[in-house]
């Protein structure tokens, strides 16, 4: 079967490998049918990805139909349409104690750590996989995981009915956010440098946008929120000087969340963060999101409306990539499709 490859920075093969067997009575052989491109899987191929380990198969967003199932698997049967939740886990460690798996101490990433979905079929654990409507486009149902960062972010930020959320940067991940932050009845500013983003983002359900380059943003928040200051600030720019600008721009008792693995010191102060009592939370992967967001895809709730801009055959690979790092204000979300 084929799977795509990263063996080191900008070497990124098609090669024939075994395709897998279940070995386990908890396992389920699934056809992969959709693999969407993340950022992560970008950094990956370009070897700037911390976390990876080389050579790896890439993919993590991934929607397919159950194949065969072990003989313990009670919760899926051939035929099913099934996402993936890309996480393993020790199940022991302080983390998972506490329900957060996530940021377990020995997590392996889907696709990071471990090979992920982008090859012709995969074999999961049970735990890691979840049924979705059979009537759900593959290009929808490819979009679970991204969305469950989103949800992750807003949960992390405690969005609730009523507060006002400015969420930086409008890309692919910034509109997931947006999308979950506007289900749990926030009002939202969204911030970037391109036009066309912005836009996508008042498409989507954004109250207010700001380009960067010609206003000034916690100017903008305060004018939007009454001198109030945004309550939950969620950066999915990632930037030393983003970070430095959520800190400025959340209210009193207000939340910032951080998204990114930018490892160079941001120029904060303490002052702000103790008058305003300002919590500051990071925001990984995500913990039981899963089946909130099957059921918002399920139900109608949660669609992609134009965020997948962008599908290329398993064959289109090498172009899909190449295309993405030529011309990355062109491309919301590419999926690599496997029919």
């Amino acid at each position: 079967m084929k799977a795509v490859q990263v063996r080191k920075a900008y070497d990124l093969v098609t090669a024939e490998v075994k395709k897998p067997v279940l070995s386990k009575d908890d396992e389920v052989l699934v056809k992969v049918k959709r693999v969407g491109i993340c950022g992560s899987d970008m950094h990956i191929y370009h070897g700037t990805n911390p976390l990876a380990t080389l050579p790896r198969v890439i993919g993590h967003e991934v929607t397919g139909q159950v194949e065969a199932v072990g003989a313990n698997v009670q919760s899926l049967k051939p035929g099913d349409h099934v996402v993936i939740e890309p996480i393993s886990y020790c199940g022991s460690c302080y983390a998972c104690r506490k329900g957060r798996p996530n940021v377990c101490a020995k997590l392996s990433v889907f696709g990071v750590h471990e090979d992920g979905g982008m090859r012709e079929y995969i074999v999961l654990p049970e735990r890691q996989l979840h049924a979705v409507s059979k009537d759900l486009p593959w290009e929808a149902a490819v979009m679970a995981e991204p969305y469950t960062i989103g949800a992750q972010a807003v949960w992390r930020g405690q969005v609730e009915k009523g507060d006002t959320v400015l969420i930086q940067g409008a890309g692919p991940i910034g509109i997931c956010v947006l999308k979950m932050a506007k289900l749990a009845g926030a009002a939202v500013m969204m911030t970037d440098l391109n036009n066309e983003r912005l836009a996508f983002a008042k498409e989507n359900g954004a109250d207010a946008v700001v380009n960067v380059q010609a206003e000034h943003v916690a100017e903008r928040v305060l004018e939007w929120t009454g001198n109030e200051g945004a309550n939950v600030v969620i950066d999915a720019v990632c930037l030393p000087e983003t970070f430095a600008l959520s800190i400025e721009a959340v209210s009193p008792a207000g939340h910032v969340v951080v998204l990114g693995f930018d490892e160079r010191a941001a120029q904060i102060s303490q002052l702000p963060i103790t008058k305003k009592e300002v919590t500051i939370t990071g925001s990984r992967l995500q913990t039981n999101q899963f089946p909130k967001v099957v059921e918002l895809l399920n139900g109608g709730r949660l669609m992609h409306n134009g965020l997948v801009t962008h599908t290329f055959s398993v064959d289109d690979v090498h172009h899909a990539f190449q295309f993405i790092k030529e011309h990355p204000d062109q491309v919301r979300k590419a999926v690599i499709t496997f029919d």
